[in-house]
């Protein structure tokens, strides 16, 4: 069953990126325009092959989000920097992640000197010229406004840039108008033309829901273990009480997806070293709404209900509608017992992980007051160790794919001399 189109995928990832820093994913997604109409005029490709490939071009720059984030503010400066780092740990992410680790070499070699590039064996090697030349037109167009002239680069054709994706590019943005429609934003309709071609598997759908979920840890790694912690202890009081198949993707759906809006919260108060007072908590609530705004018309309404619902208690007093228990579907209250555990359970800026006593007195207590539900507490309560067990070996696994892409980093970056 579809409960989010490839399309959609894509779109969810584009604007949680943009929740972590804008000016770099408004300028990923300007670049993946100017090389869509690179490739269209190339031709020899398949339209999906070329959603793809936009895809790749507007998260060229996804590892610049965790290793340039102190210095992304001022993206001239930042495309002057050595690119290396962010292009090795781009590549990892890529690798390792997605489900077209194909194209992952694309994102290495985008900063790579044409000379250098002609000597590489690899398929995609003049996309990853295209990108690089793109990602300049782009920088320096958006920094030098009216004197920005794109011949200025035609020096650097067949050393530093491709010659042939240099005149590719004169020749579209004279034919296609680009610079105009990137200050108009025309451009978004011509990218929302292809991307309705991307095709992805549900496995390749998982595969990049995960990857989102790593993605939310370049603004806080904390997000990741959270999200793992509710996703496992949601699968396993699913199969507890025997839910249907149907119930429990819906379920992993809401859980991985629920407290994307966090993103749009300032980090100050999210990671404040003691307990928030009554406004930074109204502003913490509002996450909800921020996770409505990005995921709204892109998953099916009954899995974002599950999402939404993950605050409101069975006595109406939870938030952001207030609704009642006989309002709710058994999953919603499941999401809510794991959501509740995961913050206790997991360490949190102001104090340290709850322990069990203390965990399963609050949820007792919650139960009795008709906030939580009875079922769902008391499945919980009863096989504690064995759920808590699992989603501790889940979260180390977890911790051991950053450990293999930070140790690969190190390697790559050593053997670059870094």
């Amino acid at each position: 069953m579809e409960y989010i189109k490839s399309k959609d995928i894509f779109v969810l990832m584009r604007n949680t990126l943009r929740l972590i820093h804008p000016r770099l994913m408004d300028h990923g997604y300007r670049v993946a325009y100017m090389v869509y109409k690179m490739l269209e005029d190339k031709g020899g490709y398949e339209e999906f092959e070329i959603a793809d490939m936009v895809m790749v071009a507007a998260l060229h720059d996804i590892g610049a989000y965790k290793t340039e984030a102190g210095s992304l503010n001022d993206m001239l400066r930042y495309e002057s920097r050595d690119s290396r780092a962010h292009t090795i740990y781009g590549y990892l992410f890529f690798k390792y992640l997605s489900p077209v680790e194909e194209l992952a070499k694309v994102i290495m070699y985008h900063h790579t000197d044409f000379e250098q590039l002609q000597k590489i064996e690899y398929e995609y090697k003049d996309l990853a010229a295209y990108i690089n030349i793109a990602e300049k037109m782009d920088i320096y167009h958006t920094a030098m406004g009216s004197q920005f002239n794109m011949k200025m680069f035609h020096k650097q054709a067949g050393t530093k840039l491709s010659e042939e994706g240099l005149n590719r590019f004169y020749t579209v943005a004279k034919k296609y108008d680009i610079f105009t429609n990137l200050q108009t934003g025309d451009y978004k309709k011509d990218l929302e033309y292809i991307i309705d071609f991307m095709i992805f598997s549900n496995e390749g759908k998982k595969k990049f829901l995960d990857m989102l979920m790593y993605c939310t840890g370049f603004w806080n790694e904390q997000c990741v273990v959270d999200a793992i912690t509710t996703i496992h202890i949601c699968n396993e009081l699913a199969s507890k009480l025997l839910m249907t198949e149907d119930m429990k993707e819906r379920l992993y759906y809401g859980a991985l997806l629920h407290d994307l809006g966090m993103l749009a919260i300032p980090r100050a108060i999210v990671e404040a070293p003691r307990k928030l007072n009554s406004e930074e908590i109204k502003r913490v609530r509002t996450h909800v709404d921020f996770t409505e705004k990005v995921l709204n018309n892109m998953l099916r309404e009954d899995v974002l209900s599950i999402v939404l619902g993950h605050h409101e208690r069975g006595d109406g007093m939870g938030y952001p509608r207030k609704f009642k228990a006989h309002q709710m579907s058994q999953e919603q209250k499941v999401l809510q017992v794991a959501d509740v555990v995961t913050g206790m359970t997991n360490r949190r800026s102001y104090r340290q992980p709850l322990g069990k006593e203390q965990v399963i007195g609050v949820l007792n207590e919650e139960a009795a007051r008709n906030r939580l539900d009875k079922q769902a507490v008391t499945t919980f309560v009863n096989f504690y160790d064995n759920i808590m067990q699992d989603v501790q070996k889940k979260s180390v696994e977890v911790m051991r794919t950053y450990q293999l892409l930070n140790s690969q980093y190190a390697q790559l970056s050593k053997r670059f001399k870094m």
